[in-house]
């Protein structure tokens, strides 16, 4: 033991005591958080990429009447489960994919709902970042590289999304750290997540406000390293700042 506290007498011996006694549990919990809020947050960029994308889709007066017809009908089921999805608390979406699926005779561990309900909610507000900064783009190089002669979908894909990962890359840090905090509301379908450890282990004792302090420091560590993680990243990205234009270079020469 680290600290050898029999009879907790303060909540400062009590955060240690439940700290020690039930630190396999904490350890699991934050373990199971991680996953739930880096899958989530993973499958939900790609989810929002998609749908962000599709949202972009410009109907031309030119498209036949069919393809005019899917493009609108896809792109207003997009727009449909973007306000759905925004306009919904996510203890409340977890409540519906867990129950409802369960009614329907979906058999969905409480693990596979919770990446689930984080993918949508992600994906969700994930599609009008990514929108926004495809939007960001200057629309002059999309013209350009189609005056180029390269298709639609290589503009796209070599041109644009580049430069708007790049634009939209803080968001989605602060997405990660949202869902890092958010997972905990998943304790509702019974995910043995952090909040859930807390809970099961301030009810031994009922020592609610020292086991929820115990969280409230992993939280806060999960969360400062990440956040200086994703700064490094984007510094990285950013590239050198003591580079010099090619036409500042010949002008001074």
């Amino acid at each position: 033991m680290l600290f050898n506290i029999t009879e907790p007498t303060n909540s400062l011996e009590w955060v240690i005591f439940l700290a020690e006694k039930y630190s396999n549990m904490f350890i699991q919990g934050t373990i199971l958080t991680l996953y739930i809020a880096i899958s989530g947050t993973i499958l939900g960029f790609i989810l929002g990429y998609v749908v962000g994308l599709i949202q972009d889709i410009r109907i031309r007066k030119e498209d036949n009447i069919i393809k005019s017809a899917v493009f609108k009908l896809i792109k207003a089921v997009c727009r449909i489960y973007v306000e759905i999805f925004r306009g919904t608390p996510m203890i409340v979406q977890a409540m519906i994919v867990y129950y409802g699926l369960r009614q329907s005779g979906v058999e969905l561990s409480s693990v596979a709902a919770g990446i689930l309900v984080t993918v949508l909610n992600t994906g969700a507000y994930m599609a009008e970042t990514v929108r926004a900064g495809i939007n960001s783009i200057d629309t002059g190089q999309r013209e350009g590289a189609l005056a180029m002669g390269m298709s639609p979908l290589k503009t796209m894909l070599f041109i644009v999304l580049p430069q708007a990962f790049r634009n939209i890359l803080p968001e989605m840090a602060n997405t990660f750290l949202t869902n890092l905090k958010m997972t905990s509301v998943l304790n509702v379908i019974a995910v043995q997540e952090l909040f859930m450890a807390a809970k099961t282990a301030g009810a031994n004792y009922y020592k609610y406000y020292e086991a929820y302090l115990v969280i409230a420091v992993i939280y806060f560590v999960l969360c400062f390293v990440f956040s200086r993680l994703f700064s490094l990243i984007e510094k990285k990205m950013e590239g050198k700042k003591d580079y010099v234009l090619a036409v500042e270079y010949m002008e001074a020469q």
